[in-house]
């Protein structure tokens, strides 16, 4: 199978996962689902949130751009870009939901302050986003994905926390970062490109 093909695979069944998630969420519960995201009046975050967000896409996107495979498939029309579109769209719900709204808000309840439920959010998020370097056979290239997600979901923490704990500044970055970098991203893993020298993830 082609490196292509297997990603195809790849972000068809991330995409049929996450956005059936989503999709049940919004056939159970409508437009309760939509405001609990932020988007509705008055809950959609503020001015600090949302500049926020857009410099973390710029960053994230940036950094990514170092993998030749995001390079060459970053406005590139293609069916992986198609896919990414779907996938975009479904982790940028339902991770946001998971890693920021139920972890930061988890960890508050319990009595933890903004750094650990900036701290926890990154590394729970980091730690599920290991598997791509793993594709590639790579535990250096596991660890980098690691450390690179984790980091980009302590900012996404942080754009939460600044935009009011609203999710919707940090569903859009996370969407937009999705769209940019992820046919490339998971090719890169394939290709095994995440385990080379001075890649990130």
């Amino acid at each position: 199978m082609t490196n292509e093909r297997k990603s195809a695979w790849i972000l068809g069944a991330i995409a049929v996962i996450e956005c059936g998630w989503v999709v049940l969420n919004l056939r159970v519960n409508g437009w309760r689902f939509v405001r609990y995201l932020g988007f509705a009046p008055g809950l959609s975050g503020n001015v600090t949130g949302w500049i926020l967000a857009a410099v973390v896409v710029v960053i994230f996107v940036a950094l990514a751009m170092r993998l030749p495979s995001v390079r060459a498939n970053l406005f590139r029309p293609s069916l992986l870009k198609l896919l990414a579109i779907a996938v975009a769209i479904g982790a940028g719900i339902l991770e946001e939901v998971v890693f920021r709204r139920w972890t930061m808000n988890w960890l508050m309840a319990h009595g933890f302050g903004v750094v650990v439920q900036v701290l926890g959010a990154g590394l729970l998020f980091g730690a599920a986003h290991g598997v791509w370097g793993l594709m590639g056979k790579s535990v250096r290239a596991a660890a980098g994905a690691t450390l690179a997600t984790g980091f980009l979901g302590a900012m996404l923490a942080i754009v939460f926390l600044l935009a009011g704990r609203s999710l919707a500044p940090c569903v859009t970055a996370h969407f937009l970062i999705n769209l940019f970098i992820e046919p490339g991203l998971v090719l890169a893993a394939t290709r095994g490109e995440m385990g080379r020298s001075g890649s990130v993830a």
